[in-house]
């Protein structure tokens, strides 16, 4: 960042910032997260309906009375969306890092970093955590995808936050996630709009084709093919799952990470996890196999 760019940063509420990150068309949707009562409501309306003095009162009331968690998702959606899938995304507005460790060091970082530009705004959604935000056009779900892994491999910024689905806080409400509430605030820095050619990080490739795969074909590499959020999640509940992790304990880390980015964190990781313990078991049941079939006859018909 800039002389000149710290002298213009500036506090923004709450409506200037779904105003200046939107279109007054773009669909987007905003979700209202009660953790006490594991509640979750999701909208998807227009940028200027949401910027409305009604509906931003009912944001409030359910943030300041009902402790409700605020957030708005990034990408605006196609118009027959009711859903906040990757199939919804319309058009990538945005690319975000959400600095959840280190917050100061990591955030210094990407300020004085030249492999990418200036962010836009700077969210401060806890102390010493931050939501980094950049508005970008003409960027694909699969390269914003691509670029937000490369940052958080560069910048240590939270790895699960890379999708293109995801929801971030929005300023002026309080982060009810904590005993202690937080007032998260988000400063600006530049009115600019960037373009694929503006971030020059070392990236993965990118597999063009995402269709499902029939059983027969073989899966693609994991250099072809970049991990989906899902998939980042399964190899971690099969790794804690192997060596000897609570399940229910590994179904809890996976909620508390995933919170931000899940309409049901809960549901999510509890079936991600049934997943890893079954393919844990048929591999387990495989290689037992094997190994039987390595025996010498005679062991094995003493084992029986």
């Amino acid at each position: 960042m800039t002389p000149t760019e710290k002298e213009n940063t500036k506090g923004i509420s709450a409506t200037e910032y779904i105003r200046t990150n939107f279109h007054s068309s773009d669909r987007i949707a905003i979700l209202v997260r009660n953790r006490h009562r594991a509640e979750t409501v999701q909208r998807i309306t227009t940028s200027a309906r949401i910027v409305e003095p009604a509906f931003q009162e009912w944001m409030h009331f359910k943030n300041e009375k009902e402790s409700c968690d605020i957030y708005v998702g990034m990408n605006t959606l196609k118009p027959e969306a009711r859903t906040r899938t990757k199939e919804d995304i319309q058009t990538i507005r945005h690319l975000y890092v959400d600095i959840d460790h280190d917050g100061p060091a990591a955030l210094a970082k990407i300020q004085q970093s030249n492999l990418v530009p200036s962010p836009n705004y700077t969210v401060n959604t806890s102390p010493d955590k931050f939501q980094v935000v950049w508005r970008v056009e003409n960027i694909s779900p699969e390269q914003a995808e691509v670029l937000q892994r490369a940052m958080a491999r560069k910048f240590g910024s939270d790895p699960a936050a890379t999708d293109s689905t995801r929801v971030l806080r929005v300023p002026g409400f309080l982060n009810r996630k904590y005993d202690t509430e937080f007032w998260v605030h988000a400063e600006k820095h530049t009115d600019r709009v960037y373009h694929l050619h503006d971030f020059r990080l070392r990236t993965e490739p990118i597999e063009s084709d995402f269709r499902p795969r029939h059983h027969s074909q073989a899966p693609a590499s994991s250099e072809s093919r970049p991990l989906t959020q899902s998939e980042h999640d399964w190899a971690f509940a099969k790794r804690a799952l192997a060596r000897g992790d609570d399940p229910e304990v590994v179904i809890q880390r996976i909620a508390d990470y995933r919170a931000d980015g899940k309409d049901d964190p809960n549901y999510y990781a509890r079936h991600t996890v049934m997943k890893a313990q079954a393919e844990l078991q048929r591999q387990g049941n495989g290689e037992q196999a094997a190994e039987d079939q390595r025996k010498p006859t005679k062991q094995i018909a003493l084992d029986h």
